[in-house]
This record gives structure tokens, C-alpha cells and sequence, in this order.
């Protein structure tokens, strides 16, 4: 098995955790040839990967079917042996189906799976049978390898950990306060309420995407606590993984930054609002904790990915969720460190 091409073309948290077969692969085949499919924007993640020998990018946003025209020919071209697909929809189906590889494996969720060489049934994790998003995808190379999953993995670059190192000169945290999904991001006056009750001795910085900017400068400016600053739109994807990397703590939501944290093994607390661990995306850093409402609550969870709105209007269970909950992690880590 020479040429490999791994498809992953969803949301910035599912390539992270996407990238656990590219380690579990290298491992079994070290002289393959890795090439990896995603959309265009999630390009920054897999910069520099020494496992991978080229990062495909489907733009997906403007001339969606032309350039799925295109990447189909560029596939063609490359003659993989094997083509793996992690994605469950059509189009990637569609690459998979005709890439001309000569073994394709993919979900039977995929409509195009009964074209497939090899299709894996898709379980989904339950509170009595939970299976971390890593454990389902390495089904889809078990014939290739074995059963155990690999862990995901960044690979932030020395110009990367330059760029952060200024920030490193006393312990401090990282807050990632945004999520896409209101009703799995924790609300920014309980952010609020955290900083104001953390220890004074721990630098805080805030993390996000140029478009959590606001939401960071709305949590800085309303916390008492004088030592954060809004990093929101000031490092990129690697840069911030690498900053998470040397913190005594990363705050966040169930949302890409704990993966992020997770591939380089960063102690993390994850809040956990709407959604719950068991639907399989949990921390998987051997330092992490799960924070969530102490009360027991019927609507919870109410959807996997989340909703733009609470769907019965009280957001309980974010709003529920004590400060005391998570500065306790901290103090159990700092406990334990000594």
C-alpha cells in the first residue's frame, strides 16, 4: 500500500479528530504516502504535518460542484490505493466512488457506500454504549491496522511557538469562550463570573476566531480581573494549539478548541451546556474534566450539534453551572501538580 488519500471535509473539530488515522496509519505503513481531503478554511490545521505528504482543499463556498468536478480529476490522477472517507454525505461519496483507488472504504450512512470496497456501520455513541468519535473512525482502518484508535494530533511548527513565546513568561490560562451553536456556548456573563474569582497569580488569555473578537472584548472589559487580554483574531490555528499546549488550564466550550487541546495533550475543562460527553466528541487529553449543570434536567441534552436558541427559552443548562464548578478543576490540578 503505497498511496493513501484521507476525506474529511467537515468542521474544523472533525479534521482534528480526523487526524488520529493518519497517526494510526503512518504507524502501521511509515512509507506510504498520506494525502489528506478537507474544505477550504480548515487548510491551517494540517500545516507543516510530517506525516502527510500533501493537504488537498476543496472550496466548498463558491463553485461548490465545478470544483468537486475538478478535485475528482485531481484524485483520479494521483491512482491511491487506498481512499478512506470519513464523511457520511454525497459529494464525498461521490470522490470516493470514482477516485479509480483500488480499495475505497467509507460509513454505510454514505449514500454512495454500496459502491464502497469495504463499508463500516456507523454506531452512535449512547449514554450505555459511548464511543468517542476516534473509536468509530478507527473502524474504518481496523482491516488495515488494528483496534486500538490513535490519539489526534497537531503539529504547531517552531515559527508557530515563536510567534506565542513572548506569552509564556509567567502560568496562565486560555479561556475559548465562542462556540457556532448558542446553546453549546457558555454564556458570556458565566465567563465573566469565572475570571472574576481566579486566582490574580494566572495570566488569562482569550481565544477565538477574528469574528469572537467582540464576544472576547464584551467578557475582558466586564471582569474585574485585570490580567486577561483578548487574543481573539491575533494567532492562527496552530499558534493558539501551541499557546493551549503550556497553559496550567484551557477553559472551553464542547467545540473545536478542545480538540485543539487534545492533540497536544493540554490539561482542559470542557462545559458542557446542551450537549453531553456520551454523544462520543469528549476531551481525550489525559489531563480533562467535564463541567455541566449539577441539576437533574428532562430537555438536556436537546439536539447533538446544538441550536441557535434555547428551544424551551431558560438555557438552563448553562445558566445553572456554577463558577465555583470550574475553578474547582483548577485548584484539584494545581493540588495535584505539587
Amino acid at each position: 500500500m503505497q498511496k493513501i488519500l484521507v476525506i474529511q471535509t467537515a468542521f474544523i473539530g472533525d479534521v482534528v479528530l480526523a487526524t488520529a488515522l493518519v497517526e494510526k496509519l503512518h504507524e502501521h505503513y511509515p512509507a506510504a504516502s498520506i494525502d489528506f481531503l478537507l474544505r477550504k478554511g480548515n487548510e491551517g490545521l494540517l500545516a507543516n504535518h510530517p506525516y502527510l505528504n500533501e493537504v488537498l482543499i476543496w472550496n466548498k463556498q463558491e463553485d461548490k460542484y465545478k470544483n468537486l468536478l475538478q478535485m475528482l480529476q485531481r484524485i483520479r490522477n494521483k491512482h491511491y490505493d487506498v481512499v478512506i472517507n470519513v464523511q457520511r454525505f454525497a459529494a464525498t461519496g461521490f470522490l470516493t466512488v470514482l477516485s479509480g483507488a483500488k480499495h475505497t472504504v467509507g460509513f454505510d450512512k454514505n449514500p454512495w457506500s454500496f459502491l464502497f470496497s469495504k463499508k463500516v456501520k456507523h454506531v452512535i455513541s449512547t449514554a450505555d454504549n459511548v464511543l468517542h468519535e476516534v473509536e468509530r473512525n478507527q473502524e474504518l482502518i481496523r482491516h488495515l491496522t488494528d483496534a486500538r484508535p490513535a490519539k489526534p494530533r497537531l503539529y504547531p511548527s517552531a515559527a508557530d511557538r515563536e510567534k506565542i513565546a513572548t506569552l509564556q513568561h509567567e502560568p496562565y490560562i486560555c479561556i475559548a469562550p465562542a462556540s457556532v451553536w448558542f446553546t453549546k456556548q457558555f454564556p458570556k456573563e458565566k465567563w465573566i463570573e469565572l475570571l472574576d474569582v481566579l486566582p490574580a497569580v494566572h495570566k488569562v488569555y482569550l481565544l477565538g476566531a477574528p469574528s469572537d473578537k467582540d464576544l472576547c472584548e464584551t467578557i475582558r472589559t466586564g471582569t474585574s480581573n485585570k490580567n486577561v487580554e483578548n487574543l481573539a483574531g491575533k494567532l492562527n490555528l496552530l499558534q493558539s494549539t501551541a499557546l493551549q499546549e503550556g497553559a496550567e488550564m484551557n477553559y472551553v466550550n464542547d467545540s473545536a478548541p478542545m480538540h485543539f487541546a487534545s492533540s497536544v495533550n493540554a490539561p482542559v475543562t470542557a462545559v458542557y451546556c446542551s450537549t453531553v460527553p456520551s454523544f462520543g466528541f469528549g476531551p481525550l487529553s489525559e489531563c480533562s474534566s467535564i463541567v455541566q449543570t449539577e441539576e437533574p434536567l428532562a430537555c438536556k441534552p436537546c439536539g447533538l450539534h446544538g441550536h441557535k436558541a434555547c428551544p424551551l427559552g431558560h438555557f438552563k443548562c448553562a445558566h445553572t453551572i456554577r463558577a465555583q464548578q470550574l475553578l474547582e478543576v483548577l485548584d484539584q490540578k494545581i493540588v495535584a501538580g505539587k
